[in-house]
């Protein structure tokens, strides 16, 4: 039963999520804002809005292990799973924005939530707010940089059809995607204590695999795809945003509305997985300049994909 709840609740927030992005870049154009706005804030929040969902209903719940194992887990995910998985199907080549801009700021709020939880192992809502400000300050930077730069943000997110949908298509999907996230997130943390309890491990182990993996797996699908048609879909900028908006968009909320504390039954979170999770972001330097520059291939991403494996066996052991 708990499997079921867990593979329901995934199902449930990705048709929400997928909803929710709709209805979202519909409302925009709608509003008339501009494309290149929808597609760096309205889409990059609706996509987060699964990961938002289960790290709040988590924090109610009173297992605040799922809502932190949930972000460091989808963070080491999208690196080591997805892109290593991507870059071993097709090379990926990097753009310059990446250490830029994209790189420092994801370092950046890793190690602040290290500090914030190191310091009294506890993310308070004013340290929730700092984070999240520092998000809204990213945005509008990248924002006027594109603005300035003859080179566009990647908007193929953004689908076009969308200015045309009437209100009530709008309104509808707003409700289904909110019901899908609501619930699924329900089903999903609910069906996650269940399982850690039947196999024996803790709800954080179960958060930072299982729960990670699977609000991976949207990413990863649309990844392989795009690799396997050899089209350049995938951006590592957008990537790294993802990693970037779960920290400071989705803790960063969540903390705001009810502070995260970490259980002292699950030491690992401070001890190893953080350190982990700030690993996978800082290795991506020397594997963009070494040997060969500026692209991410095979065997990178072999080395990438190999080292999620061993986070993942001896996490569950």
């Amino acid at each position: 039963m708990s499997i079921l709840l867990v593979v329901a609740g995934l199902v449930l927030l990705v048709v929400g999520g997928d909803f929710l992005v709709r209805a979202s870049v519909g409302l925009s154009f709608k509003l008339n804002i501009s494309k290149l706005v929808i597609g760096m804030t309205v889409v990059s929040f609706a996509t987060s809005a699964p990961e938002l969902l289960v790290s709040l209903q988590a924090a109610f719940d009173g297992v605040s292990d799922i809502a932190l194992g949930n972000v460091i887990g989808s963070n080491i995910a999208n690196i080591g799973l997805v892109l290593g998985i991507t870059a071993i199907i097709s090379p990926l080549v990097i753009e310059r924005d990446f250490y830029k801009y994209n790189w420092p700021m994801m370092m950046l709020v890793s190690f602040a939530l290290y500090y914030f939880l190191k310091n009294d192992e506890v993310l308070t809502a004013v340290e929730g707010a700092i984070l999240f400000i520092a998000l809204v300050i990213f945005l509008i930077v990248l924002i006027n940089n594109s603005i300035k730069s003859t080179k566009k943000a990647n908007l193929e997110e953004v689908d076009d059809a969308l200015a045309k949908v009437s209100n009530f298509k709008i309104i509808a999907w707003l409700l289904i995607g909110a019901a899908g996230l609501y619930y699924g997130s329900e089903w999903l943390v609910d069906g996650a204590k269940q399982l850690a309890k039947a196999v024996g491990i803790s709800d954080y182990a179960i958060s930072v695999t299982v729960i990670a993996i699977g609000t991976s797996v949207p990413e990863l699908a649309a990844s392989v795809i795009a690799a396997l048609k050899k089209e350049k879909a995938i951006s590592l900028g957008n990537l790294i945003g993802s990693n970037i908006f779960n920290i400071a968009s989705v803790l960063g909320l969540t903390a705001i509305i009810k502070p995260i504390s970490v259980n002292p039954n699950t030491p690992e979170i401070l001890s190893t997985n953080i350190f982990w999770m700030i690993a996978f972001a800082a290795v991506l330097i020397p594997l963009m300049l070494i040997p060969k520059r500026m692209e991410l291939g095979r065997y990178k991403g072999m080395l990438l994909f190999g080292a999620y494996l061993f986070f993942i066996y001896i996490t569950l052991k």
